[in-house]
C-alpha cells in the first residue's frame, strides 16, 4: 500500500507523526497542554503498543482522537460503523464514548494488526460493544445495504482506509447514516501535500494525493451534507448529512 511504503522510508517518516503543525514546540505544546492530559490512560497505552509496530504511524492521532471524542458526545453517537481500524486507537476511543449498549461495526483486513489492540479493548471492559468484521469494506458496506432496516440507521462513521476507495465509501454511508448523522473523513490533507504543486510530492505520495484531492473538491460540492475541514492530526473532515 501507498501509505504503508511512506512510514517505511526513512527519508519520509519524519514527516508523519507530528501532524501538519511544522513546530516541533507547538505541537508538543498543543499536545501537552490540551490533549495529553485528557486522554485516557488505556488509549495512552494503546498509543504506546502501537508506536512499536513498523507502520505505527498509521495510528490515529491523539488529537485528531480528541475531536472524535467531542463529536461522538455532541451527537450522541449510540451506532457507530468504522472503516479502517487498524491497531483500533480510534475504535477504543469511540467505544469508551458511546453508551454502555452501543454498538460499533468495524471494518478492517488487517487481523494481525487488530489483534495488537485487543487485548487493551478487552482491558477496557468494551468489547462487548465491538463487531470487528475481517474483510475488505465493501463487500461488508454492501450486505449493510442489503438488509433496509440498517439504512438510515448509523449515528456516526469513521473512515480511516484505503484513499483510492473513499468516494464510493461516501456514496454508500449517505445510506447508512441517518440524516443529521456525521461521517469524518480522516488523512484528508495528506501530510499536507495536497496544497504542494505535484512534481514536488515524493512521488509515491501522488496517487493518494490525487484521490485526496477529488474527495475534497466532491465534499465541497456535494449539497447533502454540511462539511467542517480541520488540521489536525493528517487533516479530518467532518460531515453531517442533510437529507
Amino acid at each position: 500500500m501507498e501509505r504503508e511504503a511512506l512510514l517505511r522510508n526513512p527519508e519520509l517518516k519524519n514527516m508523519g507523526g507530528q501532524g501538519l503543525l511544522r513546530t516541533r514546540k507547538l505541537t508538543q505544546y498543543l499536545l501537552e497542554t490540551s490533549v495529553y492530559p485528557r486522554e485516557p490512560e488505556i488509549l495512552k497505552q494503546l498509543r504506546a503498543t502501537t508506536a512499536i509496530h513498523p507502520l505505527g504511524l498509521m495510528g490515529t492521532l491523539p488529537d485528531a482522537g480528541q475531536v472524535l471524542t467531542m463529536v461522538l458526545e455532541m451527537v450522541n453517537v449510540k451506532k457507530t460503523i468504522e472503516i479502517g481500524v487498524f491497531t483500533g486507537y480510534s475504535l477504543l476511543l469511540t467505544a469508551l464514548t458511546i453508551p454502555h449498549d452501543g454498538k460499533i461495526t468495524a471494518i478492517d483486513p488487517d487481523q494481525e494488526a487488530y489483534n495488537i489492540g485487543s487485548p487493551l479493548i478487552k482491558k477496557a471492559g468494551v468489547e462487548h460493544k465491538i463487531n470487528f468484521i475481517n474483510s475488505v469494506a465493501h463487500p461488508v458496506l454492501d450486505k449493510l445495504l442489503e438488509t433496509p432496516d440498517e439504512h438510515d440507521s448509523f449515528d456516526f462513521a469513521f473512515v480511516d482506509a484505503d484513499k483510492v476507495n473513499y468516494a464510493k465509501y461516501h456514496e454508500k454511508l449517505l445510506k447508512l447514516v441517518k440524516v443529521g448523522g456525521i461521517i469524518v473523513y480522516d488523512n484528508t490533507l495528506w501530510l499536507g501535500t495536497v496544497a504542494v504543486e505535484e512534481e514536488l510530492v515524493p512521488e509515491m505520495l501522488r496517487e493518494s494525493r490525487h484521490y485526496m484531492k477529488e474527495l475534497n473538491k466532491s465534499l465541497a460540492a456535494d449539497d447533502r451534507i454540511r462539511i467542517c475541514q480541520l488540521p489536525c492530526g493528517d487533516g479530518m473532515t467532518i460531515c453531517r448529512r442533510l437529507r
